[in-house]
């Protein structure tokens, strides 16, 4: 990630960024479980085509709705609603909720002195995931990374467990995937106010089957 030339500390944008983060994100797969189950991910470079296709339409809609609610161009409600649109798949949209309620209680800890009933109880995460940038003085294009990044790394360390993948080897693809999360935010960045209206049937395929799934590893 480059340096942020916004109000934000690298610090914090790191930390936003940290699988760590008590969000509830570890309980996801971003559909890698699913993927892995119908033979789609199945090794180190299928893992790597998964993890672009999720950075290039999921990744950027979501990083595009926190961009522009952290620029200020679009209003929480209004965001939520948008979200909502362009999710098509139901469990796709209890995903981004479930992990939006996590975020919204931190940021409530972490930065009390802000009035986050604008978000709403069951906020979409890249909806309060913009406020979060607003509230911490991040551009569009920082804000944008961290959806892109933790969308990449989340779907990435899920495969790892479950495919018994060498830790160093999906860091490093990752770290070779990082030029592209950039380029992928920048893009971002510059369409604001556009945001990105692309869904892709086969995440939402795989999020709808995951549901059905008889004792599934991962929520989502």
């Amino acid at each position: 990630m480059t340096i942020p030339q916004s109000g934000v500390g690298l610090a914090t944008l790191l930390t936003l960024a940290d699988s760590r983060l008590p969000i509830g994100g570890h309980v996801h797969s971003g559909g890698v479980e699913e993927a892995i189950a119908e033979g789609f991910v199945r090794d180190l470079p299928t893992l790597e085509a998964y993890l672009l296709r999720r950075m290039r339409i999921s990744g950027a809609g979501s990083a595009s709705i926190a961009a522009a609610v952290a620029a200020g161009v679009l209003p929480a409600d209004a965001a939520d609603r948008e979200t909502d649109a362009r999710t098509p798949s139901p469990a796709a949209r209890a995903a981004s909720r479930a992990q939006g309620r996590g975020l919204r209680r931190l940021a409530e800890t972490v930065w009390p002195d802000h009035d986050w009933t604008a978000v709403g109880r069951r906020p979409h995460l890249p909806v309060v995931a913009g406020v979060v940038g607003r509230v911490t003085g991040a551009g569009p294009y920082e804000t944008a990374s961290v959806q892109i990044y933790t969308a990449m790394t989340g779907a990435a360390i899920a495969a790892q467990r479950l495919l018994a993948l060498d830790p160093g080897a999906v860091a490093g693809c990752t770290v070779a995937l990082a030029a592209e999360c950039d380029r992928i935010a920048a893009a971002v960045a510059r369409a604001l106010p556009a945001l990105s209206d692309e869904s892709d049937p086969l995440l939402d395929h795989l999020g709808e089957r995951h549901v059905r799934r008889e004792r599934p590893l991962f929520v989502s």
